[in-house]
């Protein structure tokens, strides 16, 4: 059996651990980003730093968040005196390596399973702070003020459209050329990112449809999919090793 060829467009500096899964279970990775990253020290998050001992609870929604903090405001992550939140395995981890303890972690890596555990354990009353992208998903705060709790959003990094279009524009071209087997979408902006380069929207999908198999890492990612009309599959842990053991599973049932 060939070994399978899949496109990884998650950001570079997210990409790597992704790469090597995909060679440790005997595929090719193709990297290319369709989302870049960028720290910035905005002054909402300039205030967040400022009003820490406000604070009951902060939640850290994914790594780039901690290596904000810890480029510009690296005392905070030191002295931070409430109790943490975070989404997913990766982002605990690295708040461990920085010497923070984890209090609460959902088992449904969504916005949605942290709500879930906020008001399962009746959180009210608490002021909040969330350093993220400006444009992820409103319902977290939108969700945990209708709790009853005070949230203070604050940015800490910006979601880009990739730097390097001709790297995702190569990767159209292979996937035309049918010399992707496989595809993989970490969040909704990987996929929304990818159709603002692709050109004929319709021709690409229909592609990832029938010619490749979509693998994306959770329902959130999975809804964009589905408003180009993709067939796609996800895990039901929502890491990015769960859904390249699902894609490589899949893939190896379809090609015996």
């Amino acid at each position: 059996m060939s070994k399978p060829v899949v496109a990884i467009t998650r950001p570079k500096d997210r990409a790597k651990k992704a790469c090597e899964i995909v060679e440790e279970l005997g595929g090719e990775a193709v990297l290319a980003p369709t989302l870049d990253l960028k720290p910035v020290n905005t002054q909402s998050l300039k205030d967040l730093v400022e009003r820490k001992d406000e604070l009951d609870w902060i939640i850290f929604t994914s790594p780039t968040t901690i290596v904000s903090l810890k480029k510009f405001h690296p005392e905070f992550l030191k002295s931070l005196d409430c109790k943490l939140a975070v989404i997913g395995n990766k982002t605990g981890k690295l708040a461990e390596k920085e010497g923070m303890t984890v209090d609460l972690m959902p088992e449904n890596f969504t916005a949605e399973g942290l709500i879930e555990e906020f008001a399962k354990r009746g959180i009210t009353g608490k002021t909040i702070g969330i350093p993220r992208t400006a444009s992820a998903r409103a319902v977290l705060p939108e969700e945990l003020e209708k709790l009853g709790n005070t949230v203070i959003l604050a940015e800490a990094y910006k979601s880009l459209s990739p730097m390097d279009e001709n790297a995702v524009e190569e990767l159209i071209s292979k996937i035309e050329n049918r010399e992707i087997d496989a595809i993989t979408f970490t969040s909704p902006l990987t996929v929304e990112n990818f159709f603002e380069i692709v050109r004929d929207k319709e021709k690409i999908a229909g592609l990832l449809s029938e010619n490749l198999l979509t693998v994306c890492i959770g329902p959130i990612t999975a809804k964009v999919l589905e408003k180009y009309n993709i067939a796609h599959i996800y895990p039901d842990t929502y890491t990015v090793p769960d859904m390249m053991e699902l894609l490589f599973k899949t893939w190896r049932e379809e090609n015996e």
